[in-house]
């Protein structure tokens, strides 16, 4: 409770300098008109991206894709810090998530190492959402075998031959997640 306190405390000074705080993944504290605080919920749809190192140019062009859409993507090679707890900070990021896109390749799929860690985390976090959500969406970047506790009960979209049709697929599932997404509510103090 401390700790809280201390954060609330910080808030609300920075918040009475007339400065924003902004949370990211979470929203934005103002101060309100009337002496208040508000928070304006983030409304675009967090999307983490999965992929390994050898596919990052790709990764990083549906990122755009998907930026350009209105939404907001995590990318581990544009979001984590020096010195930060990546491994931590990545089950964060996808926890926290509306979806999770898992990019598939023929090098994804042999490949040991973190990108396999992701997914399984992600199938776990899904676990726990109600069985008709979408959370895992799996994206070939080319032809390849999706792995089968994958593909028997998830459908997969290909970014091939055609990159935009792909994407927009993507982007129906990806906005229905983030309309069931709660938004948050602050009491004024």
């Amino acid at each position: 409770m401390k700790d809280s306190n201390q954060v609330i405390a910080i808030l609300r000074e920075s918040l009475d300098r007339d400065q924003s705080v902004e949370i990211e993944g979470l929203g934005t504290f103002r101060k309100s008109p009337d002496g208040g605080y508000g928070f304006i919920p983030e409304r675009q749809p967090q999307v983490f991206i999965a992929y390994v190192h050898e596919d990052l140019p790709r990764a990083r062009r549906l990122c755009e894709s998907l930026r350009a859409a209105g939404c907001s993507p995590w990318l581990d090679k544009d979001q984590l810090l020096p010195g930060q707890n990546w491994p931590r900070s990545i089950e964060r990021a996808i926890e926290n998530s509306d979806s999770f896109v898992a990019c598939f390749s023929p090098r994804s799929i042999v490949k040991r190492g973190q990108f396999q860690s992701e997914l399984r985390y992600a199938l776990d976090c899904a676990r726990s959402l109600p069985l008709e959500s979408v959370f895992v969406i799996p994206v070939r970047f080319e032809r390849c075998e999706i792995p089968r506790r994958i593909s028997d009960q998830v459908q997969y979209v290909d970014l091939f031959p055609d990159w935009d049709r792909g994407v927009n697929r993507a982007l129906r599932a990806i906005r229905r997640t983030s309309r069931n997404r709660p938004i948050a509510r602050l009491d004024h103090a």
